[in-house]
């Protein structure tokens, strides 16, 4: 019996642009903010963690540090991120 874990990206799951930004949205809504920066990261990792990190001006391996799930990345990288992956945030 093979007990070996995979690694499951959930946005892998997304058939739509729609349903991506309704999942993130869903995680913003959750009490726990560490939900949040999780999807981001996995939309990161979706995208390609090299190609995201080029763009928000971070390296590649602060990428992964941050979004590892063990720590909280800050603000400002969360801001780099969501920009570099074309992410904009509206208040109602």
């Amino acid at each position: 019996m093979n007990t070996e874990l995979i690694d499951f990206n959930p946005i892998e799951m997304l058939q739509t642009q729609d349903e991506i930004i309704e999942y993130l949205v869903e995680c913003y809504r959750d009490e726990d903010p560490s939900t949040f920066t999780t999807a981001l990261g996995f939309l990161a990792k979706h995208h390609g963690m090299s190609s995201v990190a080029k763009e928000a001006g971070l390296s590649r391996e602060s990428l992964y540090k941050a979004f590892n799930g063990k720590t909280q990345p800050k603000w400002s990288t969360v801001v780099s991120v969501m920009k570099a992956l074309n992410i904009n945030v509206s208040f109602a």
